[in-house]
């Protein structure tokens, strides 16, 4: 190892000894990426809302008795 990256994680070391554990916050980068994330899942949420808004819950009218399988298959079909 070169001489600069060995005084560089001799540094990190005294520093993490320095650390008070009971200190130690997430800070603002972790408030910032908890905002982003609460602001992405509101905008998600509002746009479910707005597609489920636009489905039809109608039933497909039953398939008539002599059609069988084809005649659901056509009524599946026409509906969507």
């Amino acid at each position: 190892m070169s001489g600069s990256v060995n005084l560089a994680m001799m540094q990190a070391a005294l520093a993490a000894e320095e650390l008070d554990k009971n200190k130690v916050t997430p800070g603002v980068l972790g408030f910032l990426v908890f905002a982003a994330l609460a602001v992405g899942v509101w905008f998600l949420m509002k746009s479910l809302n707005r597609h489920m808004g636009r489905v039809n819950f109608e039933e497909a009218p039953e398939a008539p008795a002599g059609g069988g399988a084809k005649g659901a298959a056509k009524t599946t079909a026409k509906s969507a």
